[in-house]
């Protein structure tokens, strides 16, 4: 055991090592070579999407004893949603170096990873897949389904849809306010099919945790199962010394893209899928989001792309039945946290036959995965989710109306004089990873109120951006190069006429090429500005939206060896 170089020895450091822990009441025999799992845990009162974690963190432990392990808990950074500014993305990959160096420095022999809201998910994988250990992870799952005056409320989805309604006049405040208290009926993540659910869906589908783990509400007593399973499971890869390296294999990337593309799931999944392949030292590349889902229909009606909520996807069986329903479309045969394939994990979970998972002869859509688009106005590539899209914007040519970042937009977008029309492209520059920085979810700008008004739904909308998984309607996201970083995104103006044709997968700014390099020339280097600590680190060293978004100098896999002793 990897835990014997702390505990095992009879030495000075050992004496240091035991009795440390003795202080905390445990017993000697705790230290007679069992596996030490460490329980890594993302709760914090400042996450109310990850509040129970602290409960759930007692089920594992309770299955690490079981099966003969000693737990020990450790808390790292946690990544709200809800509260944090300037944008959880800014510190995922801070998160993901206080997971990563947390596991290293201490003797544990395997981990559980508890995560839930968004960014904690890819930021305890990815941390974790650079030390590589036995690790599993077990999510928090979504909240329950909340109602207002009978009518379901989508987390997220239907903060957007009522707030337009405010802005065209069709709904109060006080009614806006009101609906605060029904939204969310328990912890847990978005009850929509949104970043948090999609991660944790395409976590079972990578193999990283136990079957049923994607869709189990947060306050069910089965979550609390699943959590004592974990635990006991745990102590069993330690075993079996199943490290993360021997599940996370192209092969299982590629089955969490497809299933992507069935769900519905969150275009935030492919900036941190090709993070955490980066840290795996797996090759993935942007263009094969788009290749690799070709074809693959939407199987799962739930919101945004859909109607339903997750307790409903859940009810009807979950990621287990939609991978079933994919059948050959996935590699059945790849190796899961179980022991077993990711084939014989499902093998007769077949659901009851409930609407909200379709079959593949009678779809939601029948091309439902990531776009990626190309053009002089993203040669890094840029993204759109077709299946949360109107179909008529989907081929379009309109005048860009321009926001140099989100001040200019906030200050400007309800303004009654503000020169824009049905057709027009919303265009938002200054907010990728380098220039927000962190690259927020407002890849969705909202419809100009005077349109809401006049009965507009969606309009074209482009920025080097992300978008919330719970956020709809025809958005480009993720334009590679960003505008901080000398991206034609920088020198849109006002007026200029932009052509998109998914597909056709094109994405193209009608200057003539000549006017393109006149303009780029006169940018010249964007300077920004210097903040210092972690925000000006992560400037300095954060890659583009096409490899994740991650730092530089944290991609790969730096191992689990033993640090010298500090005693």
């Amino acid at each position: 055991m990897r835990s014997q170089e702390w505990f095992g020895g009879s030495d000075k450091t050992g004496f240091f090592h035991r009795s440390g822990l003795k202080a905390m009441g445990i017993p000697e025999r705790m230290f007679d070579g069992r596996p030490v799992i460490g329980i890594c845990n993302t709760w914090s009162q400042l996450a109310p999407c990850n509040a129970h974690l602290r409960d759930l963190a007692e089920y594992v432990a309770r299955g690490v004893y079981e099966a003969g392990g000693l737990p020990l808990e450790f808390p790292v950074t946690s990544l709200g949603e809800t509260l944090m500014r300037p944008s959880t993305m800014l510190y995922r990959n801070l998160a993901s170096m206080d997971v990563e160096e947390t596991i290293r420095a201490n003797p544990l022999d395997g981990v559980v990873l508890l995560a839930g809201c968004d960014k904690t998910t890819p930021a305890v994988l990815m941390g974790a897949a650079s030390v590589d250990l036995p690790t599993i992870l077990l999510s928090g799952g979504p909240t329950l389904t909340g109602r207002r005056n009978g009518v379901p409320l989508p987390s997220g989805t239907g903060t957007y849809t009522m707030y337009d309604d405010v802005r065209a006049g069709t709904m109060s405040s006080a009614e806006f306010v009101a609906a605060e208290a029904c939204m969310w009926r328990s912890n847990g993540s978005c009850n929509t099919m949104g970043t948090a659910s999609t991660m944790a869906s395409l976590v079972e589908t990578l193999g990283m945790a136990l079957t049923g783990n994607g869709a189990i509400p947060a306050v069910d007593a089965r979550r609390r199962t699943l959590a004592h399973d974990t635990g006991v499971r745990a102590v069993s890869l330690v075993h079996e010394q199943l490290a993360m390296s021997q599940i996370l294999t192209r092969e299982a990337f590629e089955n969490a893209i497809r299933v992507n593309a069935a769900i519905g799931g969150s275009t935030n999944a492919v900036i941190h899928l090709l993070a955490l392949a980066g840290r795996a030292e797996v090759p993935l590349e942007l263009a094969d989001f788009d290749a690799l889902a070709a074809g693959v229909p939407l199987l799962v009606d739930l919101v945004p792309s859909g109607k339903y909520l997750m307790e409903d996807f859940f009810d009807a069986g979950g990621v287990p039945v939609v991978l079933n329903a994919l059948g050959d479309l996935l590699h059945r045969d790849t190796l899961t946290v179980t022991g077993r394939t990711l084939g014989e994990n499902v093998t007769g979970l077949t659901g009851w036959g409930s609407p909200v998972i379709r079959t593949l002869d009678e779809p939601l859509k029948k091309d439902a995965g990531i776009a990626v688009l190309r053009g002089n106005l993203a040669p890094g590539g840029a993204i759109i989710k077709p299946s949360a899209a109107t179909e008529s914007l989907l081929v379009h040519r309109g005048q860009a109306v321009v926001f140099e970042d989100i001040d200019d937009l906030r200050t400007r977008i309800d303004d009654p004089a503000l020169d824009v029309s049905a057709d027009s492209v919303l265009v938002l520059k200054g907010a990728g990873p380098r220039g927000y920085p962190g690259m927020p979810e407002m890849g969705n700008l909202p419809i100009p109120a005077k349109l809401l008004r006049a009965g507009v739904t969606d309009m074209v909308r482009i920025s080097d951006a992300r978008m919330s998984g719970t956020a709809f309607g025809t958005v480009v996201l993720h334009v590679v190069p960003e505008s901080a970083a000398g991206g034609p995104l920088a020198v849109v103006r006002s007026g200029d006429w932009i052509e998109l044709d998914v597909p056709a997968r094109r994405l193209h700014l009608d200057i003539p090429d000549s006017e393109l390099a006149s303009r780029l020339a006169a940018l010249g280097t964007p300077k920004l500005p210097s903040p210092g600590g972690y925000t000006e680190l992560f400037q300095q060293h954060v890659t583009q939206a096409d490899t994740g978004a991650d730092l530089d100098f944290l991609r790969g896999r730096r191992g689990p060896e033993v640090a010298r002793a500090g005693h």
